[in-house]
């Protein structure tokens, strides 16, 4: 393993969950030249990462613009050109995390003789010479990466998630720090994915927030992203919040969690940086529960499983969303104590 490129296309939570592998292949290989592949929007999770030497982008949503707006031949130009590239780093190995066909095929158009495929599935399997079953502890977070380091033969003894903001994302949140007179602590809570499903309620938000900086003397801050602005303002209300939603790059909303003192979030990828932060997190899993156990004594699950839970994609309650609906204001802020103390 001269030449090494992960493929790992998106999305945020699974980047910071596949991320320990990087150093556990550096430690392994300390001469390897080290890339990875993946798309625009997580670039720069992953940008000055240490332990890589190179972060190659898919340009995924530019040529979805150019397919629908017919520039057929840039669209063909641009995949010749992209295909010759990557078949140029002359890549050794190839290390497909994804599992799916989209990322399957760059694997097998980098021509490099060795393609191992996490899980493949969607006929990426047929594009492979060697595909790891994901295995693992189901419940204890990022293990079917911790397991793919194992089958490679990785040293996984310490297997710590990283994320590395860089300079200026790091003195942005040192400003808003300053500037929102926040130097004695401060909690940041995240209540936005892509699925309802995976949403708290709006109205325990609204009970929790007073209740943070009240009994915990910590004011709050609101993080999300560009399409969350409008949701950001049904919770926020008349309450005394920093709502930064939407007003942060995702490397400055990376760097202002590293100096957090409370998280609080559902399953979405800005509450996972709390966690490799190692900053104090409480995790809302509803209908989906990515792990339970988070190796760290600083970051704990609430999750109440039901007979129909997880659902996942396929939610069967009509909308009532009674997995997080259980979850209460004051079991969030008992378990922030916890996490606190601990």
């Amino acid at each position: 393993m001269q030449r090494i490129l992960l493929i790992r296309l998106s999305a945020i939570g699974d980047i910071i969950f596949a991320s320990p592998i990087i150093q556990a292949l550096r430690q392994r290989y300390p001469e390897a030249h080290i890339a990875w592949l993946t798309e625009p929007a997580t670039r720069d999770l992953l940008l000055h990462h240490p332990g890589l030497d190179e972060v190659i982008v898919w340009p995924k949503a530019q040529w979805k613009s150019l397919w629908k707006t017919h520039q057929y031949k840039t669209l063909l130009r641009a995949k010749r050109h992209f295909s010759a590239d990557l078949k140029a780093h002359q890549f050794d190995t190839v290390i497909d995390m994804q599992g799916l066909l989209k990322s399957g095929i760059w694997a097998r158009l980098s021509r490099a003789p060795e393609r191992i495929g996490l899980g493949s599935r969607e006929g990426s399997q047929h594009l492979m010479t060697r595909v790891i079953d994901k295995a693992g502890d189901a419940e204890m977070i990022g293990s079917e990466y911790r397991h793919l380091a194992n089958e490679l033969g990785l040293d996984t003894t310490t297997f710590p998630m990283l994320i590395q903001p860089d300079q200026s994302a790091v003195l942005f949140a040192e400003s808003m720090i300053s500037d929102h007179r926040l130097d004695h602590g401060f909690a940041i809570i995240c209540p936005f994915t892509t699925r309802p499903q995976k949403h708290w309620f709006d109205d325990a938000w609204q009970a929790l927030i007073p209740q943070l900086q009240t009994e915990l003397s910590l004011p709050v801050v609101m993080l999300g992203g560009p399409g969350d602005i409008k949701a950001a303002a049904s919770i926020a209300g008349d309450l005394p919040i920093i709502d930064l939603t939407g007003k942060t790059t995702l490397l400055q909303a990376a760097a202002i969690i590293s100096k957090a003192s409370l998280l609080i979030g559902v399953d979405t990828g800005l509450t996972h940086l709390g966690t490799a932060w190692e900053r104090p997190t409480v995790c809302l899993f509803g209908s989906t529960r990515p792990y339970l156990k988070t190796d760290s004594p600083r970051t704990e699950v609430i999750y109440h499983h039901l007979e129909c839970s997880p659902c996942r994609r396929k939610p069967s309650c009509g909308g009532a969303f009674t997995c997080l609906r259980e979850i209460t204001p004051d079991e969030v802020l008992a378990t922030a104590r916890k996490v606190l103390q601990a």
